[in-house]
């Protein structure tokens, strides 16, 4: 199955029709998902608006890409070292 791209307002949307009383079903099969990602966007999500999630997701982008930076920069620093060492 193809993976969708699913919008934080979709999600909030999703979240807030459910905490409203409407069945999980409906929800996953107008927004095409499974029920345990429902379950896993509630755990995650629930209680937030759509800025606050947007937010969210952009701060784990930047996460993500200074954690690579530094594996980078380690990385060399750990080869420059074993060069100047003599190891190399």
């Amino acid at each position: 199955m193809k993976k969708r791209r699913i919008s934080e307002a979709q999600i909030v949307k999703a979240l807030k029709e459910h905490e409203s009383g409407r069945d999980q079903e409906s929800i996953c099969r107008e927004y095409g998902i499974h029920k345990s990602t429902l379950y896993n966007w509630k755990k995650k999500y629930g209680g937030m608006e759509a800025n606050e999630l947007k937010k969210l997701k952009e701060l784990e982008e930047e996460n993500r890409r200074l954690k690579q930076m530094f594996a980078d920069l380690s990385l060399d620093h750990q080869i420059l070292k074993d060069v100047l060492s003599g190891k190399i």
